[in-house]
């Protein structure tokens, strides 16, 4: 049985709270009020689902105490009951946070249908929260897969500081999603509805550099034949990635931290000083601290960006994730090539678990990729593994039988490569039959 929806009459005369309790009881859990502490202390005490609120209240304004309730719980509809002289305040309640207002003498017919409506969008904000939250669960961070300890350590930092504004350096390896936690940053913070502007440093040459950050007008330059905003005025009211900021030399990083600083900066070519509303993270993938030693990076530039360090672990510190990854990957990688879904081998699962994986997640998400498109069978094994070259140092054990099959299968399409496939001049060096050749590329699906 549907749990029927709770509404609190708040209303200083009883005639009003009855003639609105006769009309309500049978459809709906009914709580009477006849002052404004009467209807808070039943508010904190009950699930309220939609109020019914005068204006005129003998111990507090109606307007004053909807701003209470709505503090108090902002998910509850409150519906403002007037006389035709206060319309204008119920207006004004309207702008507080108020659903709608009803008119004193009120017709029953609108009252239920206003009443409906406000409990439909209560209702529809309800599921509304509960499908983000669902999908929260599902896809936590972005495209970021793991449970390691690590990582919920991460997930529940990012959380926490994308509701601040102070600025983030990422730091870690290469490879190890760098780029996901500052899209995860914006997306959670208040500014996920403006900009997200990545400026990768290491990518931009130093010639062009204050160009694509700052912008120039046109003439600032030779080829400057249109005025560009930047990178920077793409970004205002919205987050800028600094990637690779390591990159960036010496000059450029005294003229960020001023920027970080003051929040303004002026186009190549113009003295207008542009001011910008933005959040800043940046990323790098080198030991910042050695670099400042060396004197590469600005100390100064370092402790302004670090407000909220966060280190990620590479993907040979968080093993147990690696299977989690190989299906996620697996699966995006089947839907995108249309092709039904296929499985590793449980004996793949553990080699890979064993590699040392120096390209972290990237280079297993590329390595997923390669394997979906060459592996015709349903299920990957791992001997379709001998075509991407994995460093033997940085494998720990394997059985003789399977180590042999894939240096064979290495072996043999680097031959038939290098004689642009030619089955009769690879079986004459390899020593062999053609029609061995021939039954050992079908057995490797090479």
């Amino acid at each position: 049985m549907k749990k029927r929806d709770t509404i609190l009459v708040v209303d200083d005369e009883n005639g009003v709270r009855q003639s609105f309790n006769m009309v309500l009881k049978d459809d709906y859990h009914v709580l009477l009020a006849g002052t404004g502490q009467e209807a808070m202390d039943i508010f904190r005490e009950n699930s309220v689902d939609l109020i019914l609120l005068d204006i005129l209240l003998p111990d507090i304004s109606g307007l004053e105490l909807l701003g209470k309730l709505v503090e108090t719980d902002p998910n509850t509809e409150i519906i403002m009951v007037t006389a035709v002289n206060e319309i204008q305040t119920a207006v004004q309640a309207i702008k507080l946070g108020a659903y709608e207002y009803i008119i004193k003498p009120f017709v029953v017919d609108e009252v239920l249908t206003v009443i409906q409506r406000a409990l439909e969008k209560r209702s529809l904000v309800k599921e509304v929260t509960y499908l983000r939250n669902e999908l929260e669960r599902y896809h936590p961070f972005e495209k970021m897969v793991g449970n390691n300890h690590k990582m919920r350590k991460i997930f529940d930092l990012i959380s926490t500081i994308a509701e601040t504004d102070g600025t983030v350096l990422i730091q870690g390896e290469s490879g190890t999603g760098k780029e996901l936690v500052a899209r995860a940053i914006h997306n959670r913070s208040l500014r996920s509805n403006h900009p997200f502007v990545v400026i990768n440093c290491a990518a931009i040459p130093a010639t062009l550099m204050e160009s694509k950050i700052f912008g120039h007008n046109r003439g600032a330059f030779t080829g400057a034949i249109h005025t560009s905003i930047g990178k920077l005025g793409l970004a205002d009211t919205g987050t800028v990635f600094f990637d690779d900021i390591d990159s960036l030399d010496v000059n450029m990083q005294a003229k960020l931290l001023r920027i970080i600083q003051e929040k303004e900066f002026e186009r190549l070519g113009s003295t207008k000083v542009i001011k910008i509303d933005a959040r800043f993270v940046a990323a790098s993938n080198k030991d910042l601290g050695q670099w400042i030693k060396n004197g590469k990076f600005r100390e100064d530039l370092y402790y302004r960006l670090n407000v909220f360090p966060i280190w990620l672990p590479p993907l040979r510190e968080r093993r147990d994730d690696i299977p989690l990854l190989l299906d996620h990957y697996l699966a995006l990688n089947s839907d995108k090539a249309g092709k039904p879904p296929k499985r590793f081998s449980k004996e793949t699962v553990k080699l890979l678990m064993r590699y040392h994986w120096p390209g972290n997640v990237r280079e297993l998400k590329n390595l997923v990729e390669r394997l979906v498109t060459i592996t015709k069978g349903p299920v990957i094994h791992l001997v379709d593994n001998a075509t991407y070259y994995i460093d033997k140092k940085k494998v720990k054990g394997m059985p003789l039988k399977t180590a042999v099959s894939i240096f064979e299968k290495k072996y043999i399409s680097d031959i038939l490569e290098s004689v642009d496939g030619n089955r009769t001049k690879a079986s004459k060096i390899l020593g062999i039959h053609r029609n061995t050749l021939l039954s050992k590329t079908n057995n490797f699906e090479l």
